[in-house]
């Protein structure tokens, strides 16, 4: 089934208001469908990674940002589930630890990119230090960065200088081989009640639900502001962000499968050229004399 993806690319520049964004399409998909065209995913990935690691020209960098109970890990269990496990690392970013502290805000992201060959996945990212941090500035004194000493020294001029590193980095990333592809799920408010009531009367799934989620819900639209700036200020021709309506999970894990799809079709990839016909075939007689 055909769907226009380019229209949940983000342009250079371009203002979001995610509020006006559909978050429930299927696009045409059901249930059955989209887990069709998950498999069919899933085996063209599989060939794409094996030449892509055989070529070893370029890496893939996956970002994967999301509210809460948006979807991210079942997007990863599913639309990477036949990908070679040797060629594919998930890196899960949490709070700060001390020593990442006592390093600038990307030296914890840098140290976990993929090397070339290797398809890496970040499950939030360093997108969170203009998102979570702009929310919630007060983390910000825990970098303890000379000049910002007080949550009144944070202004917009920070954030901007913050944005800019960021696109100058992932400039350089690309740069040097490095392809970038930025996915936010977007899920609707009802829809994450929804889910969080669901991890909630179940009782296998109540590890999945923490209090301190409603704490972000309540600040949903502080949240949805940070969004949409981040979107216009770092969605770029070489790591551009995509929006992909979340309500209905089968089309999700279809979107990023697709889009991860095509970002390896643009890498004109290919195997390295085998041994001459003569030298293949002196191995033959070789290994056929033993």
């Amino acid at each position: 089934m055909n769907y226009d993806y380019n229209k949940l690319r983000v342009k250079s520049g371009e203002k979001i208001h995610l509020h006006t964004l559909v978050t429930d399409t299927s696009a045409g998909f059901d249930k059955e469908s989209a887990k069709e065209e998950v498999r069919n995913n899933i085996k063209e990935l599989q060939t794409y990674q094996e030449m892509f690691y055989a070529d070893d020209r370029y890496s893939l960098l996956v970002i994967l940002q999301a509210r809460d109970a948006a979807g991210k890990d079942g997007v990863i269990r599913h639309v990477m589930s036949g990908i070679n496990p040797q060629g594919c690392r998930v890196h899960s970013f949490k709070t700060p630890s001390k020593q990442e502290l006592e390093h600038d805000y990307m030296w914890r992201h840098y140290k976990e990119l993929p090397e070339r060959g290797m398809i890496e996945i970040f499950n939030r990212s360093h997108y969170e230090n203009v998102l979570a941090t702009k929310v919630n500035p007060e983390w910000i004194l825990n970098e303890r960065i000379p000049g910002y000493d007080s949550v009144d020294k944070i202004d917009d001029a920070f954030w901007e200088r913050r944005y800019q590193a960021i696109n100058t980095m992932e400039k350089h990333w690309h740069d040097n081989g490095m392809h970038i592809v930025k996915i936010f799920l977007n899920v609707s408010k009802d829809e994450q009640k929804k889910r969080f009531l669901k991890r909630i009367n179940n009782p296998d799934k109540n590890w999945k639900f923490s209090s301190a989620d409603l704490g972000a819900r309540a600040d949903w639209d502080k949240y949805e502001k940070v969004y949409e700036e981040m979107f216009e200020k770092t969605s770029t021709d070489y790591a551009p962000w995509y929006i992909v309506p979340a309500d209905k999970k089968y089309f999700a894990r279809v979107a990023v499968g697709d889009i991860i799809l095509a970002e390896f079709k643009k890498m004109n990839l290919r195997f390295p050229p085998a041994e001459s016909p003569e030298l293949l075939e002196k191995a033959r007689e070789i290994l056929m004399n033993e």
